[in-house]
């Protein structure tokens, strides 16, 4: 592992020269078609099941106060569209939705960034296991969890603002625990707790915000380290692989979806001072499953320019797509991303309330 992290340290330090990649061309429809009386909120995340329901975790139908209000709720959606049920209503996790993932097996599981707990359903809907635990209403000291500068150490069977979840072919469940604890935490089919690697920092193998993760069919963990700019590959020991960076140039005056424009610095993004919303930071990832032949690709978000990269699993950028805006074809923040084949995603955005079903035209 020390000669790994050493090859990894030596990556980081070369330069990484600017990819220029095609821009692809594809469609967009609104997927959703909710009923009259339902109102989505943002949607923080998206999964699609074996026959093809559409799962969203979503930040609506909030209960509580202005600030600080519980917003998380799981609806269903069939392949259409068209509204199915809800799962989990008020159920005891539900605090701020995050991620949500469908496993080989179709159960669905769920990330809830402000309870802290992963919970797992089977494909019925009811709850199979849950993981972590949100802190008590009765504590006196009952409130949002503090940052520390630096963090507490973590804890092992409990989260700090976790954010997605991946398997690997073995049944094991790898959890992004992800704004504060910044480590990547394994668990085994049966729920025990296995291992878990990282720390704050960016150093190779450290995070700075794991804002997503996924596995590949070699069981080799990708994770969006956020605030890093860049993808860190591990295998399922924790041990790094390789470190991947989107460098595709793009106009400095490209639309923002919300705030001021970021300013890339001379010395390049990785020089910027809040670097998660740098051209090529990775807010979410999806692997599509594998082609007749094996292949699969990597399909990566930024927050700015606000565009869709496509890579191979070595980190070539192979295109792009998108950029920042209201309508269709045009993102506002993409939190996740399903992809049930290299020409197909399901694009979840936070600040336009909505799910865009694109389709790549090769």
């Amino acid at each position: 592992m020390t000669r790994t992290l050493a090859l990894a340290a030596l990556l980081l330090a070369t330069p990484v020269a600017a990819q220029h990649v095609p821009e692809l061309r594809f469609d967009a429809v609104d997927a959703l078609h909710p009923p009259a009386d339902m109102h989505l909120g943002e949607i923080a995340g998206v999964a699609l099941g074996k026959a093809g329901q559409i799962y969203v975790f979503q930040r609506g139908n909030t209960q509580g106060p202005a600030y600080g209000a519980a917003a998380a709720q799981l609806l269903e959606f069939d392949s259409n569209g068209r509204f199915v049920r809800e799962i989990g209503q008020h159920l005891y996790a539900w605090s701020y939705a995050h991620g949500v993932r469908v496993d080989a097996q179709g159960n669905i599981w769920v990330a809830d960034k402000g309870s802290n707990m992963v919970v797992k359903f089977t494909p019925e809907g009811r709850v199979a296991m849950v993981f972590g635990r949100k802190p008590e209403a009765s504590d006196e000291n009952a409130r949002p969890l503090e940052h520390p500068k630096p963090p507490l150490p973590a804890v092992d069977g409990q989260f700090r603002e976790v954010t997605d979840m991946a398997w690997d072919s073995q049944g094991n469940t790898y959890i992004s625990d992800g704004y504060i604890n910044s480590r990547v935490a394994k668990v085994g089919p049966d729920g025990r707790w296995l291992a878990s690697w990282g720390s704050p920092g960016s150093e190779p193998g450290q995070f700075n915000t794991l804002h997503s993760i996924q596995v590949d069919a070699r069981d080799q963990v990708y994770v969006a380290d956020r605030g890093n700019r860049r993808i860190q590959v591990f295998d399922t020991k924790g041990n790094l692989l390789r470190v991947m960076q989107i460098n595709v140039p793009s106009p400095a005056d490209a639309p923002v979806a919300i705030g001021n424009r970021p300013t890339v610095p001379p010395a390049g993004p990785d020089a910027a001072p809040v670097k998660s919303m740098m051209p090529g930071a990775p807010w979410a990832l999806c692997i599509t499953p594998p082609s007749p032949t094996g292949q699969q690709v990597l399909f990566v978000a930024d927050a700015w320019p606000g565009r869709i990269y496509k890579l191979s699993l070595d980190g070539k950028v192979l295109g792009w797509l998108g950029g920042s805006g209201k309508q269709l074809k045009q993102f506002g923040w993409i939190h996740a991303m399903a992809c049930p084949s290299e020409n197909s995603l399901y694009v979840a955005e936070l600040l336009n309330w909505r799910l865009q079903k694109l389709t790549l035209r090769p």
